[in-house]
């Protein structure tokens, strides 16, 4: 059994070690925690969540700008809100066993908060905030990189194929797959514009338009996608 702390630990799979480590403690401390022990020498970690945010943000819009140089801004905000949703925050935080190292209020540890994903989520804004504050943006950005590339990936291959991606995630999720049904064809031939529903076991999961029936399609799926893994 191990007799390194929490803490130790974690910076062992953050691949990151503080040279500050006040810093990821003030990161990993839970403003339930304060509240029990308002003598403890902690700050809550929601300032440094403020900062983290901010640093996601740039470093996964840099990372995109990078990797498509002639994307429009409507695809790229697309791909940055699937990675920094709270649902991605918090996996990448359960990856990294983060939960295991908070400083939580009991009250709020003994209602599941190590599993909860605003938690995980904000922890995991803070841990990069104290990253950054600590090494620099060089350090942050190699953090996330490491930390997020499954999410990337994911967000990537859902952007670019959302109806293979949901017919997968159906037959995991549902055991059946989607169906989708074109409401309305508008335009003249050189321009329709289609709107389309799609329903998962005759439950209406999302909804699109396109200048194309697949393209419309394409748009139901993505919501149809944000909606069952709660992005």
């Amino acid at each position: 059994m191990s007799t390194r702390s929490p803490a130790d630990q974690l910076q062992q799979r953050l691949a990151y070690v503080f040279r500050a480590p006040e810093l990821l403690r003030d990161a990993l401390t839970h403003k339930s925690y304060l509240n029990e022990q308002p003598a403890a020498p902690n700050r809550d970690n929601e300032r440094l969540e403020f900062l983290g945010d901010a640093v996601l943000d740039l470093v996964v819009s840099e990372l995109f700008l990078d990797r498509f140089p002639n994307a429009p801004e409507g695809d790229l905000s697309r791909l940055k809100a699937s990675v920094v949703s709270e649902s991605a925050l918090a996996r990448v935080a359960r990856e990294l066993d983060l939960g295991t190292a908070l400083a939580l209020g009991r009250g709020e540890d003994l209602s599941g908060g190590r599993r909860k994903p605003s938690i995980l989520a904000n922890a995991l804004e803070a841990v990069i905030a104290a990253v950054y504050l600590d090494g620099g943006l060089p350090a942050a950005r190699a953090l996330i990189e490491r930390s997020f590339r499954v999410v990337l990936d994911d967000g990537l291959r859902r952007d670019i194929d959302p109806k293979t991606d949901l017919q997968e995630l159906c037959q995991r999720t549902f055991g059946v797959l989607p169906s989708y049904a074109v409401l309305r064809e508008e335009g003249p031939d050189h321009q329709k514009t289609f709107d389309v529903q799609l329903t998962i076991r005759e439950e209406i999961y999302g909804t699109g338009s396109g200048r194309s029936k697949k393209e419309a399609e394409q748009q139901a799926a993505r919501m149809a996608i944000e909606r069952i893994r709660g992005t």
